[in-house]
């Protein structure tokens, strides 16, 4: 681990478990653990419960008189759609419309919001609102000062529930409260696709919290996740991952995200060159791989059609443990359509497959 490489405050949890570690977005965080790996970590979320480490996650605040109309002068998604208590996922992009990162924005009044945006693009989100913020309005980089910890599955108001935490909030919501004593934020939200709430606590409050939700998982046959099946839950629910099917050069339009555009608002950062790209109908868009044959997608892995011909790119591809079939999400050109068959070249070996619209499996996030 080099000198530069960050540690959420679990890393020793993480270790004294015998976790696989790997580098996420500067951060030491765990890929899976040897309890069953990847697939066990995956069923666990999709059938019961599982607990992720997700303190990598950037965290930023926003504060001051008018705080929310200058995110939404900033942000493609509006604020005004939603209500204090509520979340957003949102993108801040470039003036290109590329997308500098995805995010979610917690609204707590028109005068405070909390940002969580990826690990690695934190600190430049961060930078960009400093930038453009009129007198009065504060941003705070609190990146590293708290935890992030990610309870997630069918059980896990049960498990929040036996430890006297809020449970039963709607979809994208939150709820500030204690736990212990200790001030938390309990939010209703999750990158599995399944029923969950992420809570944000205090660094220093984040290793008991972690052993407490370990041993209220117990009685449902919970476990510890790594990052190796978060981003297999997230892959057959659709959930683009900023870095591969978001980027600077994959914008909202491409990526089939304009559903988190407020494209009737005055103004927000790439507006201009992203109506363009609705206009004319950009000819790459994003769209599901199912793989019919033996096989699994890797990003990069080129998508040719019934000649040869290449007609898109694997953006992220995996294989799925819930359907057992390599699974992607590809940027195609606009003339291929859902259900057409193509062929995946993996590493020069031919895979079969069929446009299929996400998400793959039906999850109960919204339930």
């Amino acid at each position: 681990m080099s000198e530069q490489t960050k540690t959420s405050p679990l890393h020793d949890k993480h270790v004294a478990l015998g976790a696989k570690m790997a580098d996420f977005g500067g951060w030491s965080m765990p890929i899976e653990y040897p309890g069953g790996g990847v697939v066990a970590e995956h069923t666990a979320v999709r059938e019961r419960v599982g607990l992720f480490d997700v303190s990598h996650l950037g965290n930023a605040l926003v504060t001051g008189s008018g705080a929310k109309d200058f995110l939404n002068t900033c942000f493609t998604n509006d604020l005004n759609r939603i209500a204090p208590g509520k979340a957003q996922y949102t993108l801040c992009c470039d003036e290109d419309g590329g997308v500098v990162d995805d995010l979610i924005a917690y609204l707590r009044s028109d005068d405070d919001v909390m940002l969580i945006p990826n690990a690695a693009n934190n600190a430049e989100v961060v930078r960009r609102l400093k930038e453009a913020a009129p007198e009065g309005i504060t941003i705070t980089n609190v990146h590293g000062q708290n935890a992030i910890l990610a309870i997630q599955g069918p059980k896990s108001d049960e498990v929040l529930e036996s430890m006297g935490l809020p449970t039963g909030h709607e979809y994208m919501s939150f709820v500030d409260a204690q736990w212990e004593g200790h001030p938390l934020t309990v939010c209703r939200t999750g990158y599995t696709g399944e029923r969950g709430y992420e809570l944000v606590c205090a660094v220093e409050d984040a290793s008991a919290l972690w052993d407490a939700l370990v041993a209220a998982m117990e009685p449902f046959d919970g476990m510890p996740c790594g990052l190796g099946s978060r981003d297999t839950l997230r892959t057959e629910m659709g959930y683009p991952l900023h870095g591969n099917d978001l980027s600077t050069e994959i914008t909202p339009v491409m990526a089939r995200t304009g559903w988190a555009v407020g494209w009737k608002k005055d103004t927000f950062w790439g507006k201009e060159a992203l109506e363009a790209q609705r206009e004319a109908k950009e000819s790459r868009v994003s769209n599901g791989l199912l793989v019919t044959g033996r096989g699994i997608p890797r990003a990069h892995c080129a998508v040719l059609d019934a000649d040869g011909n290449q007609v898109g790119e694997v953006t992220s591809g995996t294989f799925s443990p819930s359907i057992k079939r390599g699974i992607a999400l590809a940027l195609l050109d606009r003339s291929v359509v859902e259900g057409d068959k193509v062929t995946i070249d993996v590493r020069g070996r031919q895979i079969e497959a069929e446009v299929k619209k996400p998400p793959f499996v039906q999850g109960g996030a919204s339930s």
